[in-house]
């Protein structure tokens, strides 16, 4: 498995961002078509009637989220949204770090490229 580590500016507060990342109703504005928790504290992850299930590994309010997918073998593969500021422009930054099969780097960098462009639409930024 290749490790991808993907930088996107956004025009938003860390505040809002963090919904965005860590909420069933945030999530479904962007990453998913629907995003609900299970009993087992488990999310469930929609597209296209299919569904995903991915446990909340850990988080830091206003700093990160990292999940990781239920059915996925490799016990070292996650998916991690995480905000960071610039000090010197306080501009806001989204780093997402996922895994993908050797040579699938550009679609899987095109996938999030297309999610966080959708993100990125429903903040305003």
């Amino acid at each position: 498995m290749e490790k991808l580590q993907l930088e996107f500016t956004l025009k938003t507060s860390v505040k809002v961002l963090y919904q965005m990342l860590s909420t069933p109703s945030g999530l479904s504005r962007w990453f998913a078509e629907d995003v609900n928790i299970n009993r087992d504290g488990t999310y469930s992850f929609i597209w296209d009637g299919s569904e995903e299930i991915a446990e909340l590994v850990s988080k830091r309010r206003d700093e990160f989220v990292k999940y990781k997918w239920v059915e996925d073998e490799e016990a070292s593969t996650f998916f991690e949204f995480r905000i960071q500021i610039d000090p010197m422009t306080n501009d806001v930054a989204l780093i997402v770090t996922d895994f993908c099969d050797e040579g699938e780097e550009e679609e899987t960098s095109d996938l999030w490229s297309k999610q966080v462009e959708t993100l990125r639409q429903s903040i305003g930024g």
